[in-house]
């Protein structure tokens, strides 16, 4: 991409100031519509140093409203960056519903510099791009607009300017020892720009590579394309088109129906598949739901396995590795009494437990998977998360709350962040916690007729129980779709409460002692 870019393009003064008033007009009226339509938009601004990135910035936003966007200079990570997956910290600044988001460098800085430096492999580049394209996939399928330049120099002009630059009092500054090394290795990293490039131009995020030499010329056109981009994507919501396909629509090995035709498959019935029956896994009907501990065998086992726990969680903070647990189940499944026996003996400085109800409105503003982001383990920690990412497959799908096209995507896009949290040394334990029907109206009766309990069961617990079948369905196909060697199911028995909590205890040390 970039050996195609003519460099010696240019425009003069007053061609210039000519188009550049007008485009920075145009570019505050998209904001106002881009605000009424709540369309988040990503601007990520890469390029050579000294390319005029923070020129651009600054005649970009000359007549845009400064509550509306908000810009993000992005160096070197920082420590504390450094305890989390490498996009954690980019999730942090994602624009809201109707905002903006500039990002002067941006995740591909990370790619880039790491590779140029030998901060990281070409085996860890590969994953990292693999990993980029995800979250901009993500990001555009639930209709962020991402706009991608690359500001190119030739090796000439980047040298004059590095020099310009340290003889400046009140630019010298600005010229770090990384950007005379792009001067110096500027073949070479050339060749690293151009292979990210073109690996992550992708349908819905391409790249657009700007001839900067003349800097007139780079403005002019970073931001007519910019113009260009938000108008096609508000185009796109006042005229909708065909839906394109969605991540995780397929590659789904013995899909199940998700039209709520396959429940009687769930259950156990077969269908002839090229002259012989089958029947889809029922991973539920599987359990073993007699599974029991009496008190006193319950009391030694827990003691035992709180106390290895213990000795786990100082070595995870030795060994800079995190923990993540997450709870799933029906309610009244017992997941707050498991969690609770879990982290009994912990250190409380070490753990935390984070409780996922229905997303707030803050939360509402960003991608699902935003709020999940903002709690991850950091290196050495141990979370808990009670209801989890999972919600979009389940009571959001069951209940109508997110379209089809979301739920099914969720799958492809929940493996993708579980897979990219193992490389980060998380240690991902999924439960979903079982009881038969019989059972939950038991307890659901119980807690009514409790008065220290009774504050656990609401009107909605009665209406998630008439649509049993429904999340039964739901449950086998998310089992089904998200169990992976980087993340695996346990599906624990939990009519009998005692067993279900030594068994995720056993499970959690299980998953610690592999992974450490």
């Amino acid at each position: 991409m970039l050996d195609r870019v003519d460099l010696e393009a240019s425009l003069d003064k007053d061609t210039y100031r000519e188009r550049i008033e007008s485009l920075t007009l145009e570019l505050r009226s998209l904001q106002e519509e881009c605000r009424g339509a709540k369309i988040p938009v990503v601007i990520l601004l890469e390029g050579w140093a000294a390319a005029g990135k923070g020129k651009i910035v600054q005649r970009m936003l000359k007549h845009m409203d400064p509550r509306g966007f908000t810009v993000h200079s992005i160096m070197a990570p920082t420590l504390q960056e450094r305890h989390y997956p490498w996009l954690w910290s980019f999730w942090q600044l994602l624009p809201g519903l109707g905002q903006t988001g500039i990002f002067y460098h941006s995740w591909y800085s990370r790619l880039l510099e790491g590779r140029l430096f030998q901060h990281i492999s070409e085996q860890e580049f590969q994953t990292m791009i693999q990993e980029v394209n995800d979250f901009e996939r993500l990001l555009t399928d639930d209709g962020v607009v991402i706009a991608k330049f690359f500001i190119h120099l030739g090796r000439k002009e980047l040298k004059k300017r590095l020099h310009d630059r340290e003889k400046d009092p009140f630019e010298a500054w600005r010229v770090r020892p990384e950007d005379w090394q792009q001067a110096k290795h500027y073949k070479e990293y050339q060749e690293i720009a151009a292979t990210t490039l073109e690996k992550t131009s992708t349908v819905n995020a391409p790249w657009t590579v700007v001839a900067g030499n003349d800097k007139r010329w780079g403005r002019i056109q970073v931001m007519k394309t910019m113009f260009d981009v938000v108008s096609t994507a508000l185009a796109g919501v006042n005229h909708p088109a065909m839906p394109r396909p969605r991540f995780g629509d397929s590659g789904d090995p013995n899909p199940i129906d998700d039209d709520g035709n396959g429940l009687a498959l769930l259950r156990g019935q077969s269908q002839e598949s090229n002259g012989k029956k089958h029947t889809e896994a029922d991973r539920l009907a599987q359990v073993d739901l007699t599974a029991a501990l009496d008190r006193d065998r319950y009391k030694t086992e827990l003691s035992q396995h709180q106390l290895r726990l213990r000795r786990l969680q100082t070595a995870l903070h030795e060994n800079n590795r995190a923990v993540l647990v997450l709870f799933e189940g029906w309610d009244a499944a017992g997941k707050g009494g498991a969690i609770k026996r879990l982290t009994d003996s912990l250190d409380p400085r070490s753990y935390k437990v984070y409780p996922f109800a229905a997303p707030t409105e803050e939360e509402k503003q960003y991608h699902y998977l935003w709020r999940f982001w903002r709690c991850l383990p950091e290196k050495g920690a141990f979370t808990v998360f009670d209801r989890t990412w999972y919600g979009r497959v389940l009571v959001e799908r069951v209940e109508g709350f997110a379209e089809k096209a979301e739920w099914r995507r969720a799958y492809g896009e929940i493996n993708a962040l579980e897979a990219q949290l193992r490389r980060s040394h998380i240690t991902v334990v999924k439960f979903w916690l079982h009881i038969d029907p019989d059972e939950q109206l038991r307890r659901f009766q119980e807690r009514q007729t409790n008065p220290f309990k009774r504050h656990k069961i609401t009107d909605e617990d009665w209406r998630n129980r008439e649509r049993w079948d429904d999340y039964y369905q739901a449950v086998n196909q998310m089992l089904h779709r998200t169990h992976t060697d980087a993340a695996p199911w346990t599906v624990i028995p939990a009519n009998n409460k005692l067993y279900a909590r030594v068994q995720v205890i056993k499970t959690v040390i299980g998953a610690i002692e592999a992974n450490l």
